[in-house]
């Protein structure tokens, strides 16, 4: 067995448990090497990260990213996590998002009038233009789910980064 370790290079030794072999593995690297090395705390960088995800579960396509900038500075995180953040939402997952909080805000209050209107007017904007019932119940289930993604998010975020810097301090 000691032969088998001495016949592998000292470089391939040192490296990370995680060796991505395909483009999406050597992107996820880079994000998360992206995440690992922005400015501030530890706690700005999750309360950043945490304001984004809040923000990216409302449907306010084009204001997303300001919305989470703005309430980063307020709770004085990452203005650039912020803005990443807001990517929970994104043409992939728009409508399984949407529809989600939808069905949570029907939970909580009860089934609207006219149901989901569907993904043609979710494209061009004419959801507003659907009945109150309908859009308070998207709003209150994107405040619940933005609630719970930012906490999580943010809360897991946090502890790696915590767990990362003891890594590193031990050795």
């Amino acid at each position: 067995m000691a032969a088998m370790v001495s016949a592998v290079p000292e470089s391939l030794r040192r490296m990370p448990p995680f060796q991505p072999h395909t483009a999406l593995g050597r992107r996820l690297r880079q994000l998360l090497a992206w995440l690992w090395h922005q400015e501030g705390s530890h706690g700005q960088r999750a309360r950043g990260l945490a304001a984004g995800l809040f923000c990216g579960c409302y449907p306010f396509f084009g204001l997303q990213i300001l919305f989470s900038v703005a309430l980063a500075s307020l709770v004085r995180g990452n203005h650039l996590l912020a803005a990443a953040g807001t990517w929970v939402s994104n043409p992939f997952t728009y409508v399984p998002l949407y529809w989600f909080n939808y069905q949570l805000g029907c939970w909580l209050l009860g089934p609207g009038g006219g149901g989901w209107p569907g993904l043609d007017s979710l494209q061009d904007g004419r959801i507003w233009h659907s009945s109150g019932a309908f859009v308070s119940r998207l709003l209150l289930g994107s405040t619940l789910m933005g609630l719970a993604a930012a906490l999580l998010g943010g809360w897991l975020y946090w502890h790696w980064l915590e767990r990362e810097h003891r890594r590193q301090q031990q050795g």
